[in-house]
């Protein structure tokens, strides 16, 4: 998930009752929250390519969060004693509440981070494997809305801390209503009035008086929300992953194939339409499935699987580095050639197919490297319209 997400999961439990365990209880708990991510840093020493291979590695499995999770709060503890022994004062932390609250925000990282269908890799260093939720979209709106009005209800205490909630209502009714995602929102009309709604509806709830009111249970009502909201999306996810395996059947019968493994992935702000991804022992397959409509998907798009000449292109990329770390990352890979009928050199274009397409876009997703041509021309893609 974003760490705009991490952050206010990390502010809201303070604010459930963890902030109580120790002083600078509080930004422990939003600091633990994103302490997984630390693993950013890797993009100081190397390329995309080693953060590509790094991120959602060893700090998001469980002995990475388990070590983080007691590190921050002994580095807390040890502040705090030096700044005491400075000013000849009593230490004002409590260790073992840090330690706490730092164990239980802590574990909110990896959990949210495998809801969506990045991926985490839990068991390193013992295992590669990833593991996918494939249930909440990287980004939610809906997350944001009810976690910050939580967060917000129960810190809007002073000036400053209003200002700065009034900022961060401002940018995140910003990124809605005209950010780079916002075209891609699916009832655009309605999700923005629904957004604005809820913030006028927090508003409203602070003028009268709902933390004197509710306190602490605000937060435990908005993680109520929470995993009532990802029981729904499991039950539509379960839903589209049926509809999926049926639509799949359907598609692969023509041509003898059998479906080895699929996936049915979320998308921004919608529970009723899913993106099926689907591998069979010649081809890796795409298209959208809709909850609300019939199992007859309208755009299929069909990669076949690297063979012949192809497949020693594919054989010689997987031993650089940029192959090597995007093949081991990618769920659902596949592979074209630029230019099937060079002559001297093209590009091999590598691409995940649960995010985008061979030549399509460029980032972590998608890499093109150059290639001697191949003898013969390699498997192409191929898109059915109106199934």
């Amino acid at each position: 998930m974003d760490n705009l997400t991490h952050s206010l999961v990390g502010l809201t439990a303070a604010k459930a009752g963890l902030e109580r365990l120790s002083p600078g209880a509080s930004i422990l708990c939003v600091l633990a929250a994103n302490a997984p991510d630390s693993d950013v840093a890797v993009v100081l020493f190397g390329d995309r390519w080693d953060y590509l291979q790094h991120h959602r590695g060893i700090t998001h499995s469980i002995a990475g969060v388990v070590v983080l999770a007691v590190l921050l709060p002994l580095i807390f503890y040890g502040v705090d004693r030096l700044r005491a022994r400075l000013r000849r004062q009593p230490p004002k932390t409590n260790l073992r509440g840090l330690l706490i609250a730092s164990s239980i925000v802590s574990a909110t990282h990896p959990l949210l981070d495998w809801t969506n269908n990045y991926g985490i890799r839990l068991l390193l260093p013992w295992s590669p494997r990833w593991f996918y939720g494939d249930l909440v979209f990287i980004i939610d709106p809906f997350l944001w809305v009810v976690l910050g009005a939580a967060a917000f209800l129960l810190t809007s205490k002073t000036p400053l801390s209003k200002v700065i909630w009034s900022a961060f209502a401002g940018v995140t009714s910003f990124l809605v209503v005209m950010g780079p995602r916002a075209s891609d929102l699916p009832n655009r009309g309605l999700i923005i009035a629904l957004w604005l709604g809820a913030v006028v509806a927090a508003i409203a709830l602070y003028r009268n008086g709902a933390r004197e009111k509710w306190g602490e249970r605000i937060a435990f009502a908005a993680f109520a929300v929470v995993f009532v909201y990802w029981g729904m999306l499991a039950v539509a996810h379960s839903r589209a992953v049926e509809q999926g395996r049926e639509a799949a059947a359907g598609i692969v019968a023509p041509n003898g194939e059998t479906v080895l493994r699929l996936a049915a992935m979320p998308t921004l702000a919608n529970p009723l339409r899913w993106e099926c991804v689907f591998e069979t022992d010649r081809a890796t397959y795409r298209f959208p499935v809709r909850l609300n409509a019939g199992n007859s998907p309208t755009r299929v798009i069909r990669y076949e699987k690297p063979a012949g000449a192809l497949a020693q292109v594919m054989n010689t990329v997987g031993q650089q580095k940029p192959g090597r770390v995007f093949l081991g990352f990618a769920r659902f890979p596949v592979a074209s050639l630029a230019d099937p009928d060079c002559t001297t050199q093209t590009l091999v274009q590598l691409a995940d197919l649960r995010y985008t397409e061979p030549g399509r876009s460029r980032g972590a997703f998608a890499v093109e490297l150059p290639v001697d041509c191949p003898n013969e021309a390699g498997p192409r893609e191929t898109v059915t319209e109106g199934r």
